[in-house]
């Protein structure tokens, strides 16, 4: 029996000492990859296997958790930024916009997109924007020059803390020499290309805490009026909506808005892969890596790409976003509602996207019969000054409401059917497939919980309601509060 207790013994002892090595041994791998990572760079097997994952369209829950496992990023890189102008106000305001910057060979548009951004906001709007330019070229003569200009002509700007000029030292660039030549891209087009991906991963770093959204513009853009305000609305109508990345221009980098919260992975997964692809594809694969599978563009765009000469070679570059209007004020408020029909939907165009102004978004139905109805039932009473309906499209010019009436309505009750309204007015028949009625506010004595469309007329046509647009009687200036 003792002979039995010491060789257990013994066992015991061996397996202390053969593990002991292995946990030396973990605790130290463990370490130098915490390290690789927080310089946000990782070995190169590792990354050309996740460069091969980034070929294939993200569209599986597996594939995103794998994502997070291995670039769970929450902290920012260790970078030391030069500040060339302006510091950091201790407030965080409700926008940052991000500008990267860099000589041209030919023109120069950086001043001009500033001016646009400060002259198309209001007073009320620019106490909540702060603007950020990285000068990201690597000539200092030409950086010390370009912020003299930017000091002599925005001073009030810099020194009221709503712009800043930084810029994050070469030494902390990883190399542009001997980069991988993905697509046949030629040695300079890759090398600009990976620099250009560092460029905007150190100015999303430096933007972190700055606001609760970040917004990404190129430095050759004109703005529309009061953008502001216009990315207020549509960020309140997507409350209680999961979103990565919201669009307010088709092209390239401009336009795209972020929560500030994300800026830290994203600005990772620019250094991580900036040799592997351009910037605007990195960002499609981080949105879809972030389950956000569709994109979510609105419309009219509010950014509009105004450079003639491209930053790379001076190349002409006449790309414009047909979708831009200059003024951005009348884009309708669309307060936070819920929607239902007794219209037979086709397929997936339910009746939310009628209320959307997500591009190319409608509501789609059979024909409908006398009687039929689509209702819109505010989360709370509302005061709205314009309703504008739009019916069929341009494709499909027959699929409109032919004979309708537009009402609205108080006094909600909760019913089997869900909430709906007891007491409706008419506010007016639509012609031709559309209605608009202004002053609606002054019309009616009453504040509206549910808006109306009514079927007073039996078709063979389907029905698309392309477009439902309202307009609180709020003023602009408590929006941007």
């Amino acid at each position: 029996m003792r002979l039995m207790w010491k060789s257990v013994d013994k066992m015991r002892c061996f397996r202390k000492r053969s593990i002991l090595p292995f946990l030396g041994f973990l605790v130290t791998f463990l370490l130098f990859f915490n390290l690789y990572m927080d310089d946000g760079y990782v070995l190169e097997a590792e990354k050309r296997q996740l460069g091969e994952t980034l070929i294939h369209p993200p569209n599986s829950e597996r594939y995103v958790h794998t994502f997070r496992d291995l670039s769970n990023f929450s902290g920012t890189i260790n970078v030391t930024y030069r500040y060339l102008a302006g510091i950091p106000l201790p407030r965080k305001k409700y926008l940052t916009i991000g500008l990267s910057s860099v000589k041209r060979k030919r023109g120069n548009y950086l001043l001009e997109t500033i001016k646009s951004i400060f002259d198309q906001s209001s007073y009320e709007e620019l106490k909540e924007i702060v603007v950020v330019v990285h000068l990201a070229d690597f000539d200092l003569v030409w950086c010390e020059n370009l912020v003299q200009e930017i000091t002599r002509k925005f001073a009030h700007h810099i020194i009221a803390g709503r712009l800043l000029v930084i810029q994050a030292p070469e030494e902390y660039y990883p190399s542009l020499d001997g980069l991988k030549r993905n697509y046949n891209d030629p040695e300079d087009r890759v090398r600009f290309r990976s620099k250009q991906n560092v460029d905007y991963a150190f100015l999303l770093n430096f933007c972190t805490n700055l606001s609760h959204f970040y917004m990404m513009l190129e430095d050759d853009v004109r703005c529309s009026r009061n953008f502001l305000t216009a990315l207020k609305k549509v960020i309140t109508s997507r409350e209680g909506s999961y979103w990565v990345m919201l669009e307010f221009s088709k092209l390239g980098y401009i336009g795209k808005l972020y929560h500030s919260r994300d800026l830290p992975r994203l600005a990772h997964f620019l250094l991580m892969f900036y040799q592997e692809m351009p910037c605007d594809w990195l960002l499609i694969h981080f949105r879809g890596l972030l389950a956000q599978k569709d994109v979510i563009r609105f419309k009219p765009s509010l950014f509009q790409h105004m450079g003639y000469y491209s930053s790379y070679k001076g190349a002409e570059n006449k790309l414009k976003d047909d979708d831009f209007e200059e003024d951005s004020i009348d884009i309708p408020d669309n307060p936070p509602a819920s929607l239902c029909t007794n219209i037979n939907v086709f397929e997936n165009y339910d009746a939310t996207k009628a209320y959307s102004s997500i591009v190319d978004e409608y509501f789609w139905g059979k024909p409908p019969c006398t009687g039929d109805f689509f209702i819109i039932i505010f989360n709370k009473s509302t005061k709205i000054s314009r309703i504008k309906i739009v019916t069929g499209t341009e494709d499909r010019q027959n699929d409109i409401l032919h004979h309708g009436a537009l009402e609205v309505g108080q006094k909600s009750v909760e019913t089997k059917q869900g909430r709906q309204c007891t007491s409706y007015i008419t506010l007016g028949e639509f012609k031709a497939g559309n209605i608009e009625v202004n002053n609606v506010d002054h019309k009616i004595g009453f504040d509206i919980e549910c808006v109306r469309i009514v079927v007073t007329a039996s078709q063979k046509e389907w029905l698309i309601i392309r477009t439902i647009s309202l307009w609180t009687a709020q003023p602009i200036s408590q929006l941007i509060k």
